[in-house]
């Protein structure tokens, strides 16, 4: 049973030594910066990947479209 405590002990300790550099390294002044979005650009950032997804999705059905429809009308027509 010591065996299983001096284990976790040591997992333990090893978590707390790379997470007590976190707020120092490259990114600490990034985190230190970091803060909840206000409503505003909440709403703006949600419309525009709205938008985005809603591009995507035009331009992912339209090459559906043409695959399904348009490419074997063509290849009919020519005799393919």
């Amino acid at each position: 049973m010591s065996k299983i405590i001096d284990k976790a002990w040591e997992i333990q300790t090893k978590i707390e030594k790379k997470t007590e550099r976190l707020g120092k390294g490259k990114y600490g002044r990034v985190l230190k910066m970091a803060r909840n979005p206000e409503m505003d650009e909440y709403i703006k950032t949600s419309e525009m990947t709205a938008i985005g997804i809603a591009i995507i999705g035009f331009i992912g059905f339209a090459i559906y479209l043409l695959a399904t429809k348009v490419a074997p009308w063509v290849g009919n027509s020519l005799g393919l």
